[in-house]
């Protein structure tokens, strides 16, 4: 166990502005655990707040916290926890809703209207040595996993939501539009959920590369695409992509749109109602974790070739701009004990 003493956290103070300072170590309070966190993925949303200080409605002004994708060991609990938990490795689910809402109470908590999300402002994230959450969001990980593959049933997790709401089930033909993390875990997910012909799409001969040695038929997203598919999963955000993806559809075809790229896009209506197609959007996930943690543990999601590098917590601004400098990095994962 690592000296409590500081707390040294990546704090963005706005559009490229972030700073490593010491925040006070938190109590957890009744409820809750305190995690020593031992790694945190990069999401293409750090990187977005870092660019550009905002999401759409979320401003960064005032001083906040990065990261969402964490693991860690909890160290202590607040009252009404079992101390039997101190030890245990646990993937921190960032989003902890207030679980009496109209939407909770109807098991969609990912729409909680007052959900507490790590790093969307004003809520801290998770780059930080000790983070205290709710006791029901520190998913217990199995003994085989290490903290980077825990870490990452965070992503995995948009996988399965985004299967989930496609209905993907034995037999289907996937497309997966964008070879970035989320498509390539999603494409895995899809995979396990029992989809037979599994088809990855980018403009990166080296996101491709890595679909093909997953297992996954990968073609260049400007190249005709020749099969017809049962499901898209848009993760790239293209609007080509979608459109694109969206000719290739069976009759009853499901689309789920995953990845966040401009906020209007043309939808061919004659080409929905011919074919009946049936289109969804996903916002995160809810009950998720404990399959995504499964998935991670039996190996039928694998993060080997999708986790590329590793940073401390002092070169987290690194970490945040490796995609400008490296085109062949997909994730990548601070450490913030080290």
């Amino acid at each position: 166990m690592s000296d409590r003493s500081n707390n040294l956290s990546a704090v963005l103070y706005g559009a490229g502005d972030l700073r490593i300072e010491d925040r006070p170590v938190p109590v957890p309070a009744p409820g809750q655990v305190l995690v020593e966190i031992g790694a945190v993925g990069i999401c293409g949303s750090d990187v977005h707040y870092y660019d550009h200080g905002r999401i759409g409605r979320y401003v960064v002004d005032s001083p906040m916290i990065v990261g969402h994708e964490s693991a860690g060991t909890i160290v202590a609990v607040g009252e009404n926890v079992s101390p039997d938990r101190i030890g245990q490795l646990v993937a921190l689910e960032p989003g902890v809703p207030d679980r009496t809402c109209e939407q909770c109470l109807a098991g969609r908590y990912n729409l909680c209207p007052n959900v507490v999300f790590f790093a969307t402002p004003p809520v801290d994230g998770s780059i930080s040595r000790w983070v205290a959450i709710d006791q029901y969001f520190a998913h217990p990980a199995p003994d085989n996993l290490s903290v980077d593959e825990a870490a990452m049933a965070e992503p995995v997790s948009v996988g399965v939501w985004a299967a989930k709401k496609a209905e993907i089930r034995a037999g289907d033909r996937v497309l997966v539009t964008g070879a970035g993390p989320i498509g390539l875990f999603a494409a895995q997910v899809a995979r396990a959920f029992g989809a037979k012909n599994i088809t990855v799409t980018d403009v990166s001969v080296f996101r491709l590369a890595v679909a093909r040695q997953l297992g996954f038929t990968a073609i260049a997203a400007s190249d005709p695409l020749q099969s017809e598919f049962d499901v898209l999963l848009e993760c790239s955000g293209a609007p080509s992509a979608l459109s694109t993806g969206m000719l290739a559809l069976a009759a009853a075809g499901r689309v789920v749109l995953v990845g966040m790229g401009v906020d209007t896009v043309s939808i061919n209506v004659p080409l929905v109602q011919g074919k009946e197609l049936t289109i969804s959007g996903i916002f995160r996930y809810a009950n998720t974790y404990p399959l995504a943690l499964d998935l991670l543990a039996s190996a039928a999601v694998t993060t080997e070739l999708i986790v590329t590098h590793h940073f401390s917590l002092a070169e987290t601004e690194l970490a945040l701009t490796l995609a400008r400098r490296d085109p062949n990095a997909l994730k990548a994962i601070v450490r913030p004990h080290s």
